[in-house]
């Protein structure tokens, strides 16, 4: 069946962009992620300047066309990442877009867009898949998500329990108007009070990707190389972070799993508020170094 330019289905490809990594687009991530940028220079795990895990966290958004049209009330609600080798500063970097999935869950309909990464020689650095979620029900309503519904009990998730071999801990990160700026440029839910009415949220809403940026930055500190190279990541964003709130990276190391002549730690990973409240929680893994 022939499918028109505008239809939202599986297998349609929205072409590719290439990106110069810099030393300066580093420096911009890391103010917006208020991360030390020492993370990715001095403290590189290679012998020159690699760029953070998720320098490019939402190239997917850049691409056009496969998002549904109705977007009032929509929300990234799971992210899975693989990651197959480093970018490095000096380098360009080339991703594709394709729509892989597209299923229903309760009341909200789902599309699944794959971005691939590669480097200037064409092997494989990432691969990302951003399951964005859009409400079924088209009547617009005063707000879609407040923020009194993650203190209700079904909104409560449940970390730990079973071995804990290791616990890691990112630093706190409270988010400002500032971050939110540098992270979403242009005015979108994501920085701007009225953008953020309009489309059913009471207040600003921070980026998906941001809080899963702490996390990747997390296990990059501990794991480098081991993160760049076979390193995965799956996470569900349960709960919205808002501007002005304070949130942290946490993970722990459950199990060691040999892997050729190496192992692979398995983690759960999660971020939460002063109030325990979680924004994400998934799983992750990476080989130990």
């Amino acid at each position: 069946m022939q499918q028109s330019g505008s239809e939202v289905y599986v297998g349609r490809y929205f072409g590719q962009h290439e990106y110069d990594v810099t030393a300066e687009a580093v420096r911009h991530y890391c103010q917006s992620v208020a991360e030390d940028e020492s993370l990715f220079t001095e403290k590189s795990p290679y012998d020159t300047v690699v760029a953070p895990p998720l320098m490019f966290h939402s190239d997917v958004y850049a691409y056009h066309g496969w998002y549904l049209p109705h977007i009032y009330g929509n929300l990234h609600a799971r992210q899975e990442w693989q990651f197959f080798g480093p970018s490095m500063t000096g380098q360009k970097v080339t991703t594709t877009s394709t729509i892989v999935d597209r299923y229903e869950k309760r009341d909200r309909d789902y599309v699944v867009n794959e971005v691939n990464q590669f480097a200037e020689d064409g092997r494989p650095l990432l691969r990302g898949r951003t399951h964005q979620s859009f409400l079924k029900d088209k009547e617009r309503r005063d707000t879609v998500v407040d923020k009194d519904r993650e203190k209700r009990s079904d909104r409560r998730f449940d970390v730990g329990g079973g071995d804990v071999i290791e616990e890691l801990a990112g630093s706190a990160k409270e988010i400002t108007l500032e971050m939110c700026k540098k992270f979403s440029p242009g005015k979108t839910y994501h920085n701007d009070i009225e953008a953020a009415r309009a489309l059913g949220f009471p207040d600003i809403v921070v980026q998906g990707m941001m809080p899963l940026c702490f996390v990747a930055d997390m296990l990059a500190e501990r794991f480098g190389s081991g993160l760049y190279v076979g390193g995965r990541m799956d996470i569900k964003l349960v709960n919205v972070l808002w501007q002005g709130e304070t949130v942290r990276a946490h993970g722990i190391v459950q199990e060691l799993v040999k892997e050729g002549e190496a192992q692979r730690a398995q983690l759960q990973v999660w971020c939460e508020k002063d109030d325990g409240t979680k924004v994400v929680v998934g799983s992750a893994s990476a080989l130990v170094p």
